[in-house]
């Protein structure tokens, strides 16, 4: 098979479905389909779901199944990407200590890879994506959390044990709210859709104007950050100020990043990049305020390319080249 017209299978587990599709070598998602998943029951129900949704793409293209297309799966952390255990997952209780990769190989024979969300998206835009013309990059992903990735070389950084890029639960603000991780004032509290929310309702609930926030949400209480950026996209003053102040969280954060890494790129995806977009320009203006590197500005902060199909082309990429990372070879 060559490079032009090889494939791989990504496979993208989630706590109530398991999305499928075939990934081409540029990056493109050929196919694509969906099955429930069970994550309450027991193990073997959880693996099944896996199962049928990638006998799914067999079914559809049986040369995937003849060509022995590599599989890789984005699973729900924590888990171990080196043995591809999935280790307790509060939104899959079905799997404890589950040896993902091990059982996949099993049953279908092919090189396994398995990763959690943020490494795997993150790799897919080093590979394919927006970080493509760039060697070292930076992957956040902002949504329901926070979640990060490294990519050095178009390999994926683990560190010492698998752990490392747990990026959104960096504090930026020790006095800050309890994260559901324990320690406060970390990203993910802050600046995911749940923290933009939270922070939305607390700063109608001092305000005596009204907010178009509360309109499109139905009540104080039921305000999501989607409805925080319907109404700043319509002009609500309130969103604004919600929005900006997420904004120079993320500058705060992004500055200790470069003082880090200093990467070549930062990629941003997730459904909140798409909130924070507008406020790019502002965050990389404000990085001269947050970071000792004088040229921590010239680092481009660009939006995913993948979407909601994050996971399956960052299943796919995990197996793009199987000489690259740890790869779970099917025995004889």
């Amino acid at each position: 098979m060559t490079e032009t017209n090889r494939f791989t299978i990504g496979i993208d587990i989630g706590g109530t479905k398991v999305a499928a599709g075939l990934v081409s070598a540029h990056g493109e998602i050929t196919f694509r389909a969906r099955v429930p998943m069970v994550g309450s029951g027991d193990a073997a129900q959880g693996f099944s779901c896996v199962q049928n949704a990638i006998e799914t793409v067999f079914n559809v293209h049986p040369k995937a199944r003849a060509s022995r297309y590599s599989i890789g799966l984005c699973a729900p952390g924590p888990l171990d990407p080196r043995s591809g255990i999935v280790l307790n997952p509060p939104h899959l209780p079905c799997w404890r200590n589950f040896p993902l990769a091990e059982e996949v190989e099993r049953v279908f024979g092919v090189p396994v890879r398995v990763d959690n969300d943020a490494n795997a998206a993150g790799l897919a835009e080093a590979l394919w994506g927006a970080g493509a013309a760039y060697k070292n990059v930076f992957y956040v992903t902002l949504g329901t959390g926070v979640g990060t990735g490294i990519i050095f070389d178009h390999s994926i950084y683990y560190g010492r044990t698998g752990a490392a890029a747990e990026g959104g639960h960096m504090t930026i603000d020790y006095r800050g709210p309890q994260c559901s991780c324990g320690k406060r004032g970390c990203l993910d509290v802050l600046c995911s859709g749940l923290g933009i929310a939270e922070r939305a309702r607390a700063k109608i609930s001092s305000l005596d104007s009204d907010s178009r926030i509360v309109a499109l949400a139905g009540g104080v209480d039921q305000i999501l950050a989607e409805h925080v950026g319907q109404a700043f996209a319509e002009g609500d003053a309130v969103a604004w100020e919600v929005l900006r102040e997420t904004a120079d969280l993320l500058a705060v954060w992004f500055g200790n990043i470069v003082d880090l890494l200093e990467p070549d790129v930062i990629v941003v995806g997730g459904g909140v990049a798409d909130l924070m977009s507008a406020f790019f320009g502002y965050i990389t203006d404000e990085l001269k305020h947050w970071s000792i590197n004088p040229r921590a500005s010239e680092i481009p902060l660009v939006q995913a390319r993948y979407g909601a199909e994050a996971g399956i082309a960052g299943a796919g990429a995990l197996v793009a080249d199987v000489s690259d990372g740890p790869v779970h070879e099917p025995a004889d």
